[in-house]
């Protein structure tokens, strides 16, 4: 079994996420689409590979806009048309957060900036504990989408949907591959400032993911289990 995550910039490492499908016997491939040279002018061209010959997909989130054909068009458009092609293939995906917002964009749902972002650790309302739990999970987004025709969701809390299905597929908003390392990376390379602009402090922040890591390992093997024994069937 082959597992494909899609890493849209150079400080999305597949954490506890990548660790499970491994563990579930899955050999995974990462493919970067923006490089570290690339990272402030994010709008390159890129070729995705053939989604058939792999079992599964995982697009990884990016601190860019779903929605922002603008920025990031020149692979957003593209990525769209691979992913709805393999999802009416068959093909089953598990998105995360920008990954989750490209489910929801290419089945015919939308995303847009939300009237506030979400960073943190946050608890969520899950109608499926069997396939989401509450968390708390790690939030780091200024967007939400709207559901496509057909998905279900299937946790939400008072700011955004933070999870649906759409058929062999499963979207969370939230970041279950997030680790101390993970955030390290993405508070290097910009996510202080934001954080700061959130009324937050970056090194309680990042104290608190290593507090909260081996407790949150566990809730993400939880989750890889769920999707790929409820929802992939693989």
């Amino acid at each position: 079994m082959k597992a494909l995550f899609i890493q849209h910039d150079h400080v999305s490492p597949t954490g506890p996420v990548g660790e499970r499908f491994r563990e579930r016997g899955f050999e995974t491939t990462e493919v970067l689409v923006v490089t570290k040279e690339n990272f402030d002018e994010p709008n390159v061209a890129f070729k995705f590979p053939d989604f058939n010959d792999y079992d599964v997909l995982i697009p990884l989130g990016a601190p860019w806009g779903a929605w922002d054909d603008a920025c990031i068009g020149n692979w957003l458009t593209p990525e769209l048309a691979w992913l709805r092609s393999a999802i009416e293939a068959g093909k089953p995906v598990f998105g995360i957060c920008f990954g989750g917002q490209l489910i929801a964009r290419a089945m015919g749902g939308s995303v847009a900036p939300g009237p506030k972002g979400e960073i943190g650790w946050t608890n969520i309302w899950s109608d499926r504990h069997d396939l989401v739990g509450n968390g708390p999970w790690f939030q780091f987004h200024y967007d939400r989408w709207q559901l496509p025709p057909g998905g279900i969701e299937v946790a939400r809390n008072p700011v955004a949907s933070q999870a649906f299905v759409y058929g062999n597929c499963l979207a969370v908003q939230f970041h279950p591959e997030l680790n101390a390392a993970g955030l390290k990376g993405w508070l290097d390379w910009g996510g202080d400032a934001k954080v700061l602009e959130d009324g937050q402090d970056p090194e309680i922040m990042l104290e608190q993911t290593v507090a909260e890591e081996e407790a949150a390992r566990e809730r993400t093997y939880k989750l890889v289990d769920a999707f790929i024994d409820k929802i992939a069937k693989l």
